[in-house]
């Protein structure tokens, strides 16, 4: 993997820019609705501290890959209102390989169906493939979250498998897994 860090990220609408430590109120607002988590959490909202534990583990993704994989906060270009995030890591099950990346993503519902996540993704997929080089990127959604899937679609992730998920605080989930491989390699 080349060696490179992207601590913000410009889109036509967002901006975007690693989490910080001071970030918690933009975690708790985002997850306050039980909407935004119903998939990850059955609806269950998060609390302040479990904002700060995000905060402690994203700073240690950070650190450990100097900035290349972690959280990136989304804030409307215009008005700098937060509307969100976007994930983009190693593969938790095997947190070494730096080849093959997850994206995830999570936005305020007032910024659903504005095609906002497919603009951010393709930014993360543009940084992975073009500056990472990476192998492969993929991203995850419980079976039910048809909205997310088709996200993953136009971007030009395909299906790869159904699968049970069981690290979710909402307990066994069916999911899906879709990637696309780097397509200049």
């Amino acid at each position: 993997m080349k060696s490179s860090k992207r601590e913000n990220f410009q889109t036509a609408r967002m901006s975007l820019r690693l989490l910080s430590l001071g970030d918690a109120n933009y975690l708790f607002d985002l997850d306050s609705d039980p909407e935004v988590v119903k998939y990850i959490t059955g609806g269950k909202t998060s609390t302040m501290e479990d904002c700060h534990n995000v905060i402690d583990r994203v700073m240690k993704l950070h650190e450990k890959y100097q900035n290349q994989f972690g959280l990136w906060l989304a804030f409307d270009r215009v008005t700098h209102e937060f509307m969100g995030w976007f994930l983009f890591r190693p593969d938790k099950k095997d947190p070494d390989n730096t080849q093959v990346v997850e994206l995830g993503y999570r936005f305020k519902q007032k910024f659903w169906g504005k095609g906002l996540a497919t603009e951010g993704s393709k930014a993360f997929l543009d940084y992975g493939f073009g500056e990472l080089k990476l192998e492969k990127i993929f991203a995850i959604a419980m079976k039910t979250n048809l909205k997310s899937q088709a996200v993953m679609k136009k971007l030009g992730l395909s299906h790869e498998y159904d699968y049970i998920e069981t690290q979710l605080p909402a307990g066994q989930q069916e999911a899906v897994y879709f990637s696309l491989n780097n397509p200049t390699v």
